[in-house]
């Protein structure tokens, strides 16, 4: 790597937002960059095929699997949080989903970096994220008011959909949802096929590294450390001058001249805030760290979505059961190769529906309803076997409830405490069971009653409130969506943690620029959002001088 005095940036962590942000502070501002990832420089080739991702879904490979404190709503249960961990982050072991969110999410956080009665003099609103958005985006199919084209982060459709995902859609429509053909454009309500950040012409995953990173990875201004583990910040001060790090079994250390940017996720981001000393002086306290700054906000508003399952077996090969091994596996493997297309070309989760079960509002959807044409559970739900079937999965998109991650101790190699909240608010649990019941009702529905053999999970019999509770405790699980512990915030918010340009409070040299900048979750998968505010995160470092 370049001596000390040659860096301008460190960006710690290699996910997402940190790709997006290195390769528009290299290419626009010619500035010197020092990434650092703690995981691998490159992910198996097999990740780069639609449905390669889940050959690793449940392994340590290239995610490092948080286990959450036990939760006493959850009956106990302390469901497992992964996060990723190789060059490119989620984008990188992700399911490819390209979903915006809704516009009032955007508002929303406009309205929290704005002072009650003041006009915001930076923008974070839905027409402000849109520019973004678009400059971003290559979409292979639209265009217009809401999509851009030429962009470097290829969008499209998937190359394959199942006979079970085209008779959801078909379901949903009977039921009275209107087919949408574009979830991020002028309305998010109704069923439809979801689009990917995977490129059209060569059937391949387009995450931010591919789209951003590689562009600039020759370039001498960059440098990239993988399997690089930051320890620790470097202050004079109140100001970060730099980073601690481990790499090929070496203590290292960098030195910043402009910023450090922090991008390590909303579990690490505010872990190496509190082992610097900055966030809440009774938790800094517990583990004798010397408090430097305090920010009761670092760590909490921790937000994520959860979904809950109904599961059904099927009369027959209408999904993908069975086609990751054998002779299934190598002849799909051989269509993906010679023709582009084939199941190899799928992510296996096709459509989604966006719905409110509750009040039926159109402009606020609550749930979003995914059809996965196999048996999908998390790894801690025992008793039911895989084999041909359905799962319907209901994903509640705004949570009121809020966790928290705490440190394990004063150790920088220690997993933070990540306390989730699942349920922790009754609204969460009862919207929830809400959409658990229409995704039943969905299974009962032609045409894909049809299709369906019998309900097996929970099965017919749970049938009360009491049960359906039990059950959404035993079986949520994270939809990988973590954000939000270190949000942003105006002036008089004493718990928000950054400025609206995203300089941590109280501190100099130190921004934070992914997840965890989010006063609110948006709704719907969060990739796309944290590569759009990341660019804007950029032209914010690149027209500001440092304080």
């Amino acid at each position: 790597m370049p001596n000390d005095t040659t860096l301008d940036y460190i960006i710690v962590g290699g996910g997402s937002s940190a790709c997006v942000v290195a390769a528009k502070l290299v290419r626009e501002g010619r500035a010197r960059v020092l990434l650092l990832e703690r995981g691998p420089r490159q992910a198996n080739p097999i990740m780069s095929i639609p449905a390669g991702y889940m050959k690793f879904l449940a392994k340590d490979t290239y995610l490092a699997m948080h286990k959450t404190e036990p939760q006493p709503q959850l009956d106990g249960r302390g469901p497992v949080v992964p996060q990723g961990k190789v060059l490119g982050g989620g984008g990188t072991v992700n399911a490819m989903v390209y979903m915006r969110g809704q516009a009032a999410d955007f508002d929303r956080w406009n309205t929290a970096v704005t002072p009650p009665g003041a006009q915001g003099d930076r923008s974070w609103s839905y027409e402000d994220m849109l520019s973004y958005f678009k400059a971003q985006e290559d979409n292979d199919h639209l265009a217009g008011e809401y999509h851009g084209v030429g962009g470097p982060l290829k969008v499209s459709h998937l190359g394959h959909t199942s006979p079970m995902t085209r008779a959801y859609v078909k379901t949903m429509q009977g039921l009275g949802m209107p087919y949408n053909p574009d979830f991020n454009g002028a309305s998010q309500f109704g069923v439809g096929f979801m689009q990917h950040t995977i490129d059209w012409a060569t059937r391949r995953r387009s995450a931010a590294v591919d789209a951003f990173l590689k562009p600039v990875m020759d370039d001498p201004l960059l440098t990239v450390e993988t399997e690089a583990t930051v320890t620790g910040l470097r202050m004079e001060g109140v100001r970060v001058v730099g980073v601690d790090y481990l790499a090929g079994g070496s203590r290292k250390s960098a030195t910043a001249g402009v910023e450090v940017l922090l991008a390590a996720g909303a579990y690490q981001t505010p872990k190496l805030l509190m082992l610097a000393g900055i966030g809440p002086e009774t938790e800094l306290g517990r583990h004798g760290i010397d408090l430097r700054v305090s920010l009761p906000g670092v760590g909490a508003n921790l937000q994520d979505h959860y979904e809950v399952p109904v599961v059904a077996t099927t009369k027959g090969a209408f999904g993908y059961y069975g086609q990751d091994r054998g002779l299934p596996m190598l002849l799909a493997g051989l269509q993906y190769l010679l023709f582009r297309s084939g199941p190899a070309s799928t992510t296996g989760v096709e459509t989604c529906a966006f719905l409110d079960p509750e009040n039926g509002d159109r402009n606020a959807p609550t749930i979003q309803m995914f059809c996965v044409p196999t048996v999908y559970l998390d790894r801690d739900v025992l008793g039911t076997d895989p084999g041909h079937g359905v799962t319907i999965n209901s994903l509640l998109l705004r949570p009121k409830a809020r966790g928290r991650v705490t440190l394990r101790s004063a150790d920088p190699l220690a997993d933070p405490v990540v306390d989730t909240g699942i349920f922790g608010h009754p609204d969460d649990l009862k919207t929830t069971m809400a959409g658990f019941r229409f995704a039943r009702g969905v299974l009962a529905a032609s045409p894909m009653k049809e299709l369906i053999d019998r309900e097996i999970f929970p099965g017919p019999d749970v049938v009360s409130d009491e049960d359906l509770a039990r059950h959404c405790r035993r079986t949520v699980k994270t939809g990988y969506h973590p954000v939000g512990t270190c949000r942003m915030g105006h002036d008089a918010d004493e718990d928000a943690v950054l400025t609206a340009d995203l300089r941590v409070r109280g501190t100099s040299g130190l921004r934070v620029i992914d997840a965890s900048l989010m006063p609110n979750i948006v709704s719907g998968n969060t990739n796309a959002a944290v590569m759009a505010a990341a660019a804007k995160a950029a032209d914010l470092i690149l027209t500001q001088s440092v304080s």
